[in-house]
């Protein structure tokens, strides 16, 4: 398969991910339960529909976690990353379009990742004073879990790969649920750019606490990939 090809599928399927998530957040009115549903069916629908193309990555994360896993070069994950943020970027742009089309005035938070009191008040009820550490350490720590399940449900030698990409999509509404009330879950840094460049808050600023949501699921993963590949060669002996 085409480099070409592959980025292709990975733009269109971050664009739907970011489309499906945080367009429900932002216009769903279903609480976080219907937001975390959402975001993993999103993952579920691309991949079925692209994960023969690309592997349906949709995330930076999860890319990063693959080459380092030893599945990936760096120059197709460099390529993967561009995809998906592109994607996400324009998904966040045409959220923002229609948010004007429906005259909702400023966009607020809009569905962009944070922590901290200032994040909290920004974002209404429901949402918990996280510190920077414990933000850090919630985004890692799942985004490993993510990357673990992936790993394991992609693994030709070992997976039955007819049902990773529902095991893959549970997981995310999983994590979704835990996080949600203290992120907004990110474990997805091109998720997180897209809402950032576009979330125009009072007295918080989503683009000043970007770098945890790109530096925690960027670490996770590797992790994760260092770890499964353990794991993995000892079962293997």
């Amino acid at each position: 398969m085409k480099i070409t090809n592959k980025m292709f599928a990975e733009c269109l399927g971050t664009f739907w991910l970011v489309l499906g998530g945080c367009g429900t957040a932002l216009f769903g009115h279903v609480g976080f339960l219907g937001v975390a549903i959402a975001f993993g069916l999103t993952v579920i629908a691309m991949a079925y529909g692209i994960g023969h193309i690309s592997g349906a990555h949709l995330n930076p994360a999860v890319s990063f976690g693959v080459f380092v896993n030893g599945r990936m070069s760096l120059k197709d994950m460099l390529l993967y990353w561009v995809a998906q943020c592109v994607g996400a970027v324009i998904a966040g742009a045409v959220l923002l379009a229609v948010w004007n089309a429906a005259g909702m005035g400023q966009t607020g938070v809009f569905a962009a990742n944070g922590y901290g009191a200032e994040f909290a008040a920004a974002a209404g009820d429901g949402y918990l004073k996280l510190s920077t550490g414990g933000a850090f350490l919630v985004e890692a720590l799942l985004t490993f879990v993510f990357l673990m399940v992936i790993l394991g449900a992609t693994d030709d030698r070992h997976a039955n790969g007819k049902f990773a990409g529902l095991a893959i999509g549970l997981t995310l509404t999983l994590i979704h649920l835990i996080s949600i009330p203290l992120t907004n879950t990110s474990v997805n840094p091109a998720r997180s750019l897209s809402q950032a460049l576009f979330s125009n808050a009072e007295g918080w600023s989503a683009c000043g606490q970007l770098w945890l949501f790109i530096v925690a699921p960027l670490v996770g993963a590797a992790l994760a990939g260092l770890a499964y590949k353990g794991i993995a060669c000892c079962k293997e002996k």
